[in-house]
């Protein structure tokens, strides 16, 4: 059956006969474990057979990452990752609006030339917009903010019976502040492999790195190809990769999206050559239980490191992206 996301803040009626479901990442298998999961080895082969990567894949550039980066340990945590996450930026320095000559992405197997945009247009771009009001709180962080270090002078908001009431669940409203930028590059994971790309580095106040944007203009990005199509259902204890969080060398790590009620997460992979095919297979519950989705971690080694294989999910054979956290 066809799973969907259901919003988990509602409140939901939990029936009897709901096991409670495993928490952390699964354990990789050294193989697709045993012939219970056939239906994961067919519908994964179809999945690679329809593979058919246009010539932008193999020779243009198809980056496969979010296209603002970090380029290393940033050093926060709390408020100022939310604030990264959601994009939630201001700048405190004049961005140039004028285009920058081209630039050069460097891949494994050769190089390409392209158009850039102004740092103007990649912060515009980088910057999602206000985190939502909060009354009584700074509308950015401070110096030290996300790096483990005492906030010089105490407090920002003395407590008193006058003061705003808080609690560490209130939403975040803080921005990330920009003071810098330059042009630079980043390494992107693309549909060539690992490429390093033109970049504005961003400098921001309170993080060890800078944050990169992606300087490539969009008419010189190469857009993701379609899956196989059709709106099958899985079968067969299956479920679909939601999101690839990391890659390393031969490790996969990403999430799927399981019952509330299911059991046995078992991580499923199909290797080849020039793809890899991504799933999971659970035990679905004999009784009722609530229609919740529940997102969980898994990770696969693989054979050989993924180089400039394509990673698909086993649902509709969609390439998947890394989504950073």
């Amino acid at each position: 059956m066809r799973r969907s996301l259901a919003l988990l803040g509602l409140p939901l009626l939990i029936l009897a006969g709901c096991a409670t479901p495993g928490s952390g990442p699964t354990a990789p298998p050294a193989a697709t474990p045993d012939h219970r999961w056939a239906a994961f080895d067919q519908r994964a082969a179809e999945v690679a057979d329809a593979w058919r990567p246009g010539q932008a894949w193999r020779s243009g550039y198809v980056p496969l990452e979010d296209a603002t980066v970090l380029t290393g340990d940033p050093g926060f945590t709390g408020e100022a990752k939310l604030a990264f996450s959601n994009g939630w930026f201001r700048d405190q320095i004049p961005m140039p609006t004028a285009t920058p000559p081209d630039g050069t992405i460097r891949f494994p197997d050769g190089t390409l030339r392209v158009p850039l945009v102004s740092a103007a247009e990649a912060y515009a771009q980088m910057d999602k917009g206000d985190p939502p009001p909060c009354d009584g709180r700074p509308a950015a962080l401070p110096p030290t903010a996300g790096t483990g270090l005492p906030k010089p002078g105490g407090p920002t908001i003395e407590p008193g019976p006058d003061g705003p009431v808080s609690s560490p669940a209130d939403t975040p409203c803080v921005q990330l502040t920009v003071t810098g930028m330059k042009m630079g590059s980043a390494p992107v994971r693309t549909s060539r492999g690992q490429a390093e790309v033109p970049a504005w580095l961003f400098t921001v106040e309170g993080m060890r790195v800078p944050v990169a944007r992606l300087a490539v203009a969009p008419p010189a990005i190469g857009a993701v190809p379609q899956g196989m199509g059709g709106d099958r259902p899985l079968t067969g204890g299956l479920v679909t990769t939601q999101s690839l969080d990391a890659v390393d060398g031969t490790r996969l790590d990403y999430r799927v999206g399981v019952g509330a009620c299911d059991t046995g997460l078992t991580p499923l992979v199909l290797e080849r050559d020039d793809v890899v095919v991504l799933g999971a297979g659970v035990t679905p519950p004999t009784g009722p239980c609530t229609l919740q989705l529940v997102m969980k971690p898994v990770s696969v080694t693989l054979k050989a490191p993924l180089g400039d294989r394509a990673v698909l999910d086993v649902a509709g054979g969609t390439p998947l992206t890394v989504v950073r956290r």
